[in-house]
């Protein structure tokens, strides 16, 4: 153990040493980006790992690696099928973040990650500490981050108090995260600060015998793990409602519903999804103004869904066009087959939905 230093500069050197000790022994090595960490591999993990546990994100990483190897291919892609493949991760802007970026990156940067900071740190979708994380993994340069999980160790470590999120608080950890970043070994650094987080100084047990600084941290030493870092003061969390019109048809020999493209921005932006409504009177009117005579309303069980900062709940309501609707496919709509899907986004809530459709129809056949 190293003895504990006394001097805040002793002590942020202590801190890196330690974290690259306990990284060689225990760190995380073999994780997918890790293999060829190139600018582009490590900017889709970054961006995928935002609100996203590591277990769920590997295996969207890898199919998207293979359907997008490169920024141009990303570019080029058609923006659903960009959706498609983020199905279930979650905070969908990432996913449109990523394309507008790959496109900044092929006009303006001939398809390559700048090597500046600024740069890197103005492209679409990439603050301070995911620029500072994907120049630091992919190119050794020294660039402080500051994630949640980074956050979290350094207030326990250094006793800062108070909101994460505020300005006054922001500003001392990123000095602090400045000062603790070694000058060299920078990558492994990174990646070890991350995994401390991630792996031993967790939100809600943290496994303070497996951590190397007991003896440099405020909080263990003050048994104060549950109150470092400091929350943001609760507010009530709002719901709204919506009834979800899921309009059946006959298309192509097989049964379909009608989708929109949701609006963007916007609550699941650029995704399809059924039309949604105030309420069930509003729902069929409009049905029998857009798609001619419906068969009675079936009500499905309710669907519960929290965003962040807002709970969700949606009223399915099944209805069956009695003729061929005029609605084609088009921009903004489309008839989605149960048992040929087309390769589009849709909101896990509405893609678990149709899951359970084609399970109770395959159920009947």
């Amino acid at each position: 153990m190293i003895p504990a230093p006394t001097e805040a500069t002793d002590i942020d050197g202590a801190f890196a040493e330690r974290l690259l000790a306990w990284f060689a022994a225990h760190g995380r090595k073999e994780l997918p980006w890790q293999e060829n960490p190139t600018p582009y591999r490590v900017w889709i993990s970054e961006v995928m790992l935002q609100q996203t546990q590591v277990t769920a994100v590997i295996p969207y990483f890898q199919r998207f690696l293979v359907r997008f190897p490169d920024v141009a291919t990303l570019a080029a892609a058609p923006p659903d099928e960009v959706l498609h493949l983020w199905t279930g991760l979650g905070y969908y802007a990432r996913a449109r973040n990523l394309q507008a970026c790959a496109q900044v990156l092929v006009r303006d940067h001939g398809g390559v990650f700048p090597k500046e900071i600024e740069a890197v740190n103005a492209l679409p979708g990439i603050g301070r500490s995911t620029a500072g994380a994907i120049l630091a993994l992919s190119r050794g340069q020294r660039h402080p981050i500051l994630d949640g999980n980074v956050k979290r160790v350094l207030c326990r470590v250094f006793g800062i108090a108070g909101d994460p999120g505020s300005a006054d608080v922001l500003a001392q950890l990123w000095r602090r995260a400045e000062a603790c970043t070694p000058r060299t070994a920078v990558a492994a650094y990174t990646q070890a600060i991350m995994d401390l987080g991630a792996m031993v100084c967790t939100r809600a047990r943290p496994a303070c015998t497996a951590c190397p600084m007991p003896d440099l941290c405020v909080a263990a030493r003050e048994g104060r793990q549950h109150e470092l870092p400091g929350r943001k003061p609760k507010r009530p969390r709002p719901a709204r409602e919506a009834v979800l019109l899921l309009a059946e048809s006959e298309v192509d020999a097989g049964r379909a519903f009608l989708l929109e493209r949701r609006p963007s921005p916007g609550i699941w932006g650029g995704l399809w999804s059924p039309p949604q409504f105030a309420d069930e009177s509003a729902a069929l009117a409009w049905a029998e103004r857009s798609l001619g005579p419906v068969g009675p309303a079936d009500r499905l069980p309710v669907i519960d869904h929290a965003f962040t900062h807002f709970d969700l709940r949606l009223r399915p309501l099944r209805v069956a066009c009695r003729s061929r609707p005029c609605v084609a496919d088009e921009d903004q709509r489309l008839w989605y087959r149960l048992d040929a899907p087309p390769r589009v986004g849709l909101p896990q809530p509405i893609r678990q939905l149709f899951a359970r459709l084609a399970a109770a129809a395959d159920d009947f056949a």
